[in-house]
């Protein structure tokens, strides 16, 4: 998270201290289940995957869909976010080489709305059926005292679960200088960098109502096209690009540099929040996707099959750079003049 995010009352630092404490209590229960059930993949990835015998393995992700909520409680729109709460969890699972095939949702609410839960299944719903995945069950609970923004208030979580052959698992370490990277566009901001969107686009009077409508757009759900992939290309890696922007290529597991020579057109949110916070391009690609849902590393041999079995799901594509050798992983987005440091993007001319 980034110095914007930190003005808001989102301390990275803080989380960063935390998630260590989390995690020294975490990592030892891996110990617990020492073959059947063993995690395969370390905390921190995309998904984890939990082997279940005979060379198989279940993945497993959880996520919300974070402040969007806000938007959708001061709109009373509430159609996209269930939407948004599969996408965020099956894209994750993707990155692994798993198929989705089943999401479990919580949804907490300050008060029961008929008409609101309603409108919230119906994203669910449509969220499952572009994700080719079940609801086999969930949980609805009334939590009051936990909720305060308003009698309208709600909280929706996601667990996804997919499966995948241990011996096909994807983490990027089969990367490789020359490979090519692909970028799948993202329909708008997503359901991360929201904190920053709301601080800096709402409450400015007649154009509320238009910004918050492009706020909602629902995430993009990458089943389709990415499983066509899976089965005719060798992929190698992919990232889901959510709130770390671009650096979250950087879980990939591979020594490399990314090289960014081309970007798709940015889509008009993205502008507006960079201008009404006077943000440079270093702030917005470590804090927003920019235009960019999904990454896929293939070789640069299958570079034209795979743009094609995309164009062949009518879904688009681009071709945004290569792979290149590198004592450690880093991105450079040549087209911003920008390069990543550890957590963070700078100019060029500061290396």
């Amino acid at each position: 998270m980034s110095d914007q995010y930190k003005s808001y009352g989102v301390d990275s630092h803080q989380e960063d201290v935390a998630m260590g404490k989390l995690l020294d209590w975490i990592n030892p229960t891996f110990a617990f289940r020492p073959k059947i059930g063993k995690n395969i993949l370390p905390v921190g990835f995309f998904a984890n995957i939990i082997d279940i015998g005979n060379g198989k393995g279940i993945a497993l992700s959880m996520d919300g869909v974070g402040t969007k909520i806000l938007v959708a409680e001061k709109l009373g729109k509430y159609e996209t976010i269930g939407i948004d709460c599969v996408a965020m969890n099956v894209n994750d699972l993707l990155c692994v080489g798993a198929e989705p095939v089943s999401f479990m949702d919580y949804i907490g609410v300050a008060n029961i709305n008929e008409h609101q839960i309603e409108a919230l299944a119906k994203g669910l719903h449509e969220g499952a059926k572009q994700a080719k995945v079940n609801i086999p069950g969930g949980e609805l609970a009334q939590v009051r005292e936990l909720l305060h923004s308003g009698d309208h208030s709600i909280d929706i979580i996601g667990t996804a679960v997919g499966i995948v052959d241990l011996d096909k698992i994807i983490t990027g370490k089969n990367i490789l200088p020359g490979d090519c990277i692909i970028g799948l566009p993202s329909s708008g901001i997503h359901s991360n960098g929201l904190t920053i969107a709301r601080r800096l686009l709402l409450n400015q009077g007649q154009d509320d109502k238009e910004i918050m409508e492009e706020l909602l757009l629902p995430t993009k759900i990458y089943v389709e096209e990415v499983m066509a992939l899976i089965s005719q290309v060798d992929i190698k890696g992919m990232a889901h690009i959510t709130g770390e922007g671009f650096l979250n290529i950087l879980r990939l597991n591979a020594n490399a540099k990314y090289n960014i020579e081309t970007l798709p057109p940015i889509p008009s949110i993205f502008n507006k929040i960079q201008q009404a916070g006077n943000l440079p391009d270093t702030e917005m690609f470590k804090d927003f996707n920019m235009g960019i849902g999904f990454v896929m590393i293939v070789a640069e041999k299958d570079l034209k099959k795979a743009l094609n079995i995309v164009e062949a799901t009518n879904k688009k594509a681009y071709h945004l750079g290569f792979v290149s050798d590198s004592p450690q992983p880093c991105i450079e987005i040549k087209p911003k003049n920008i390069f990543s440091t550890g957590d963070y993007f700078q100019w060029m001319e500061n290396m």
